[in-house]
């Protein structure tokens, strides 16, 4: 409300994620008439948001809670001699619980972070430094985020040990082979709970089970399950947790860790500073975007439920509506236990590259947003065992709280239509329909 569409643009063109939009400066690359020209690519219109992992609109009503925190109390949280610190430090605790609200842990086991990158940080190296002279060895698997994975190979420049796990085609860890590989000096166990790329829920309850047993802290990167899936941190036996403001409608720059006080875990901080948030992350707390943040996981704990059934009924519409089309379509992960929001899709006989570059009107990625410049098939689908000619065509769809049927259908025309033009232009696809193996065919050297 109050917003005009600048002149010459249609609603439509405009994605439904975007509650509202103002005009845009005239800095920005917008030429109504022809529609928007940027980076060299010419498109109709705002393409539609489907890349949901990567980041999520702030919902309207986080943004309501938060501007206030801008404009008149704007008081450091950490002043203690007059009312602007005082009601700052008080809106900072109320997010403190309704975050802590969302998995069923306590306020106090929440520090404010930047966001699951450093959350991860704090935990892999933080947990080792602190235990280093009696624990040398981690265990995680190869298809975790790159800041854990970086993380442990930076522990492992420092002399320690680390385990990274195969998972299975289904993109699930082996518990035996956890076990197994399990030391009298590993220190943490590092498992993500659904996976950035390919959506894939891991058996964390399970895990929990396990490191409870041989009693080894776990520490669990939840930052595309928070507000998605039931986290119980008890259940779980989760001793760190990482979580991120963005992908839950909240705002970007903000996040957590959850670390449980019984029995107590220790971290080395990581950053040096005025001892904030109990000396583990010195600097001062933006109030803003924690407000944000807690606002956007009270929102989750009241839709999780009602969000589940509307982006399950979605996600069911698009692959069935692009499996109606075309053949050759595979689910890369697990079916059954994947979060509904992302669905990871190979299309076989198209080259990946051509196929993003071809949907330009629909906002998608090949995997995570952090590996997106690169060339190289996704890391996550070649644990899985992936071919590597069907990881090159991989792309996540992710759907979201704000993504509409209509924009369903349309990405489902145009994913078809470009899948369609692309197979006409293979000769692969030429020879797959004449009955011929591909795979049996010696290819010659030239």
């Amino acid at each position: 409300p109050g917003h005009r569409l600048p002149p010459g643009l249609p609603p439509s063109a405009l994605s439904t994620a975007a509650a509202a939009i103002s005009p845009p400066s005239t800095a920005e690359p917008y030429e109504y008439s022809a529609g928007i020209c940027m980076k060299g690519v010419r498109i109709s219109g705002r393409p539609l948001y489907l890349d949901m992992q990567a980041t999520s609109p702030v919902d309207p009503r986080v943004l309501d809670a938060m501007l206030p925190y801008y404009i008149s109390r704007y008081g450091n949280p950490h002043s203690r001699t007059h009312l602007y610190g005082w009601e700052s430090d008080e809106a900072v605790e109320l997010a403190r619980a309704q975050v802590a609200a969302l998995f069923n842990a306590s306020p106090k086991e929440i520090v404010f972070t930047s966001g699951a990158t450093e959350s991860n940080n704090i935990s892999v190296k933080g947990v080792m430094h602190f235990y280093r002279d009696k624990k040398r060895h981690v265990i995680t698997t190869q298809t975790e985020h790159k800041c854990v994975l970086d993380s442990c190979r930076h522990l492992q420049q420092e002399g320690f040990e680390v385990t990274y796990l195969p998972v299975g085609s289904d993109g699930i860890v082996d518990l035996n082979q956890l076990r197994t590989a399990i030391r009298p000096d590993t220190g943490l166990i590092s498992i993500m709970m659904v996976n950035n790329e390919i959506g894939v829920i891991q058996p964390v309850e399970e895990i929990g089970k396990i490191c409870r047993e041989f009693n080894i802290p776990f520490h669990t990167d939840a930052a595309q399950a928070l507000g998605k899936i039931p986290i119980d941190v008890d259940k779980m036996n989760i001793s760190l947790m990482s979580l991120s403001g963005h992908k839950i409608y909240g705002p970007k720059g903000v996040g957590a860790l959850y670390m449980r006080r019984r029995p107590r875990i220790r971290v080395e901080p990581q950053m040096n500073g005025g001892g904030q948030e109990r000396g583990i992350r010195s600097g001062t707390v933006p109030t803003p975007l924690v407000v944000g943040f807690g606002s956007a996981c009270e929102l989750a704990m009241k839709e999780m439920e009602y969000d589940k059934k509307r982006i399950t009924q979605l996600q069911e519409r698009l692959l069935n509506g692009i499996r109606a089309k075309i053949d050759g379509v595979v689910v890369n992960g697990s079916i059954e236990k994947r979060y509904a929001g992302n669905l990871n899709l190979s299309f076989a006989y198209v080259e990946g590259e051509s196929l993003l570059m071809g949907l330009k009107e629909v906002a998608v990625s090949s995997g995570s947003a952090c590996t997106s410049a690169s060339l190289e098939p996704s890391y996550v689908l070649r644990a899985l065992g992936v071919d590597e000619d069907m990881a090159h065509t991989s792309i996540r769809f992710g759907i979201g709280r704000f993504t509409t049927e209509a924009e369903i259908d349309r990405a489902i025309e145009l994913t078809v239509q470009q899948v369609e033009k692309l197979r006409e232009m293979s000769p692969l696809y030429e020879m797959v329909k004449d009955g011929i193996d591909i795979k049996s065919i010696q290819w010659t050297q030239h």
